[in-house]
């Protein structure tokens, strides 16, 4: 099994979870998250002339846990539904797990 962490633009989250669900992958984590890469923040203009400087921009987490054998499908999902081409789209990381089990029933699951 492998997990997928995807960090996102905030407004693409709707897309890529519906374009996931379309294609039978509809079991995801987000959460709200800050953070910077090669772009550091953004400079903005306040009303009256001042810059204020916003190092770590707003961003969303996906967290997607799947079977070794839809992790590219997954992948090309998330890339295509998320990108727009300029800096800060995001990054994705790709783990391996180890196990994994049911809270309710204590199984470990083979497959996710």
């Amino acid at each position: 099994m492998k997990k997928i962490e995807a960090i996102i633009r905030p407004d693409k989250l709707l897309e890529v979870k519906k374009a996931l669900n379309k294609a039978g992958f509809p079991a995801m984590t987000t959460f709200d998250v800050r953070g910077s890469g090669k772009e550091q923040g953004l400079v903005m203009r306040a009303f009256d002339g001042s810059e204020i400087k916003v190092e770590l921009l707003p961003k969303q987490k996906v967290e997607i846990v799947v079977n070794d054998k839809n992790l590219n499908d997954i992948l090309k999902i998330v890339i295509e539904n998320a990108k727009t081409g300029n800096i800060g789209d995001g990054k994705i990381f790709v783990s391996t797990i180890d196990e994994a089990l049911t809270v309710r029933t204590g199984d470990r699951l083979k497959e996710v």
